[in-house]
């Protein structure tokens, strides 16, 4: 069914040289269909992310059924436009992501998550080429369909964290960072799809060389213009504008419209300079948040300068009054010495109150909702959650013809490259896990690569030195026990952590209480989600999956194998980690309860970060005692 007649808008636009377009007021069965294709895609977002964590499957499933794959109830027009619409959903999640970048978290704990991101880009990369074997593909193919199931899904990757409370851990941190970076990689890879699709024929190193270095250049320039030309002309415009902050100029600056318009303005140039330049858009809007997020920074700490300077200048005042007045006092005494009660007395209250009014200065206007979390969060996050991101996930949903996935070649082939693909993203927790004797010496690659890789926080680099450091105490507590007398200490001073290490001097390296932290971090890096279904489509929609089939009409049969392997994976993810937390949170509430002394489930993983990694060993501590 169709929602328009033939009297439909769309037609009248395309055909009638019209000098305003004719307003025609919508049936009961138009209005029913929209609303309920609004309205369901809500309720089921809420529902799947409340029971899976995964709300985006619930949306796509919604617009398989309205859209050409199921009942088509929307027409082809209408459908056009939801993707058009959701396309800026899209654009407005991948700012949002960026917004939500703590760069100096970000900075301490960089090399882990860049290990953990090019892990699961690359072995789901290299996997992905074993297609060939079971499907009649070229290798541009299968890098296209690698280049689907690189991705992290961030929206699902965002709601484990904050339903499980892990989002300011050290886990939450490097989950976060990698999912951003695998994201970021994704988008690129969106851009170098949609060149090879548009020149399939005749493919050049060019194709995939110009959005890759185009991309660079934003990552690495954009820093540059923000350090060397934004930060200092902020700093004088600053300082401008606070000496007169009566003035209209400063009035207009200070308010919500006008932040919201800059933020638009900044995510507006940006977009469109990547996509002139011949990269993807998406990564652009990342870049244009994550800026927007520097630049509060950056006002905060102008703000709390100013702040902490008028303070200094508020005491230098006040001590110098209270001098002033001292002075007159004693001036005071020494010429009324006849009388000693009164005239003191009523000379202290005086001489505060004149000195109070001037030393007293207004409480600092906070600027809080002048950022770029708060203005989002305000003016574009409803629209975005109720209507946007419903849209985007539909029209994915619009592109899967679920007739077609359930023929027995294609089932078994997406359940297999499905399975590849969770073992491809399960390595990922390799870099969480303690390794107590490395094929080659940590100390070795540490003084080779990283002279300073001390201060990461990376198990596997400080195993190690923790090795040296309980040899040398256990040489210490050895020679101390030889020569002392025999005698029996009290229980009261013996360490039980020095019993047990005396009891098993083989196995004196800390290992993990379990494995939670590196399953979770697999298993969250599994969902694929928008990113994954964004590049297939683009590579369907572009030919560049082809048509395997031999048919004219259908999907490819590449297609609809990565498009089982993206919603399994999507599935399958957040349901595992969702399992992994409920269990750990009842390990955490039974431990609290009874008191059993054992370490937190996560370990050191659970610690919320104090900026860098330099603090790592008292935060293992409270780990270890919480």
């Amino acid at each position: 069914m169709s929602i328009f007649n033939k009297t439909s808008l769309f037609p009248q636009l395309l055909t009638m040289a019209a000098a305003a377009l004719p307003y025609h007021e919508p049936g009961i069965v138009t209005i029913l269909i929209l609303s309920s294709f609004l309205i369901l895609s809500n309720v089921v977002n809420w529902i799947f992310d409340r029971l899976l964590f995964c709300g985006l499957i619930g949306q796509i499933a919604i617009g398989v059924a309205w859209g050409t794959p199921g009942g088509n109830w929307l027409s082809l027009e209408i459908q056009d436009a939801i993707v058009q619409f959701g396309y800026l959903g899209l654009i407005v999640l991948v700012y949002e992501g960026g917004l939500q970048t703590d760069l100096n978290t970000l900075r301490s704990n960089l090399f882990l998550a860049s290990l953990v991101a090019i892990i699961g880009i690359g072995t789901p990369m290299a996997l992905s080429f074993t297609l060939q074997g079971f499907m009649n593909i070229t290798p541009v193919q299968a890098f296209a369909a690698g280049a689907a199931l690189c991705s992290t899904s961030l929206g699902t990757t965002f709601t484990i964290l904050a339903t499980s409370g892990l989002n300011q851990s050290r886990l939450g941190v490097v989950l976060s960072s990698a999912a951003m970076m695998d994201d970021v990689v994704g988008l690129v890879m969106s851009g170098i799809i949609a060149n090879l699709g548009q020149s399939s024929d005749n493919f050049s190193a060019i194709i995939v060389i110009r959005p890759v270095f185009v991309s660079i250049a934003f990552a690495v320039l954009l820093p540059v213009i923000c350090a060397f030309i934004v930060k200092p002309l902020t700093k004088v415009c600053y300082k401008l504008i606070t000496k007169r902050r009566d003035s209209k100029l400063h009035t207009t600056l200070t308010t919500e419209g006008a932040a919201f318009c800059l933020h638009v303005a900044v995510l507006t140039a940006l977009i469109t300079g990547a996509i002139y330049a011949g990269t993807s858009g998406l990564f652009a809007a990342y870049l244009a948040g994550a800026s927007i997020s520097w630049w509060d920074a950056l006002c905060t700490e102008l703000r709390d300068s100013n702040s902490r300077s008028t303070v200094i200048r508020n005491e230098a005042a006040d001590s110098c009054s209270q001098e002033t007045s001292s002075a007159l006092k004693e001036a005071a005494t020494r010429s009324l010495e006849s009388q000693q009660a009164s005239p003191p007395l009523a000379a202290r209250p005086a001489s505060s109150s004149q000195t109070s009014p001037s030393t007293t200065s207004p409480p600092p206007t906070s600027h809080a909702h002048l950022h770029g979390t708060a203005i989002f969060t305000k003016h574009i996050s409803p629209a975005l959650h109720s209507i946007l991101q419903p849209f985007f996930f539909a029209s994915i949903g619009f592109s899967i013809p679920i007739s077609q996935m359930f023929t027995p070649s294609i089932l078994w082939r997406g359940i297999v490259y499905s399975i590849l693909m969770v073992l491809a993203k399960l390595f990922c927790g390799l870099c969480l896990i303690r390794f107590s004797g490395p094929v080659i010496p940590t100390h070795t690659l540490k003084n080779f690569f990283l002279p300073s890789s001390r201060h990461l926080p990376w198990p596997l680099l400080r195993t190690t030195e923790k090795k040296e450091v309980v040899k040398k105490n256990d040489a210490t507590t050895d020679a101390a026990t030889t020569t002392t007398t025999q005698t029996t200490p009290s229980p009261a001073t013996r360490d039980p952590k020095q019993g047990k290490k005396k009891s098993s001097p083989g196995n004196r390296i800390p290992k993990p209480m379990s494995l939670y932290p590196a399953t979770m971090l697999g298993f969250a890096m599994v969902a694929r989600g928008e990113i994954g279904f964004l590049i297939s489509a683009i590579a369907e929609s572009k030919g560049v999956f082809g048509d395997v089939r031999g048919e004219g009409n259908g999907s490819s049969e590449l297609f609809l194998v990565v498009t089982w392997a993206i919603l399994l994976c999507t599935l399958l993810g957040p349901i595992v980690v969702g399992t992994m937390v409920k269990r750990m949170k009842k390990l955490q509430a039974a431990e609290r309860e009874k008191r059993t002394g054992r370490e937190d489930p996560l370990g050191i993983w659970g610690v919320l970060p104090r900026g860098s990694a330099a603090g790592e060993g008292g935060d293992e501590a409270t780990a270890r005692t919480s």
